[in-house]
């Protein structure tokens, strides 16, 4: 079945969606990996192909290594890769993304707030939430990775 290209149908919603990316991506004081790797966490969570596609490459580009990258979906196991501020921000993207079953609880807030402090904190979670928005875009219109066969 051909779904629509929801941000040709929507063009207004794609730049609702479009502004946001831009300040999380721009306006916080989040490094760019950091952010990056929070896409990727949050997308491969929720499936979408295409996100994962193209937040691996971000990574790969900004210079993570293929080791450090082919490792994030286990990085609990191989948290000795990841800086103190990435594995907070992976378990608050991991918490926040499942907030239907985590409900975000207080020591997941409190560890996270305890690395990142209140401002970045916010700036983080929006991250996340945008991420999530855009994968439920992605995954529900079908949107092909740019990978090829």
């Amino acid at each position: 079945m051909n779904r629509a290209v929801w941000f040709n149908v929507s063009p207004e919603g794609a730049k609702a969606i479009g502004t946001l990316h831009h300040f999380v991506t721009q306006g916080t004081g989040l490094p760019s990996l950091l952010t990056h790797l929070v896409f990727l966490r949050v997308s491969q969570i929720n499936g979408c192909a295409h996100c994962i596609d193209i937040h691996t490459r971000d990574l790969l580009a900004e210079g993570m290594s293929v080791e450090k990258v082919v490792l994030v979906p286990v990085w609990h196991e191989a948290a000795y890769l990841f800086s103190e501020q990435e594995r907070a921000a992976l378990a608050w993207a991991e918490e926040v993304t499942r907030v239907s079953e985590t409900h975000a609880s207080d020591e997941a807030h409190a560890a996270a707030l305890a690395v990142f402090g209140e401002k970045d904190l916010v700036d983080l979670t929006l991250t996340i939430a945008t991420m999530n928005a855009i994968n439920r875009m992605g995954v529900s219109f079908r949107m092909k990775p740019r990978a090829k066969a």
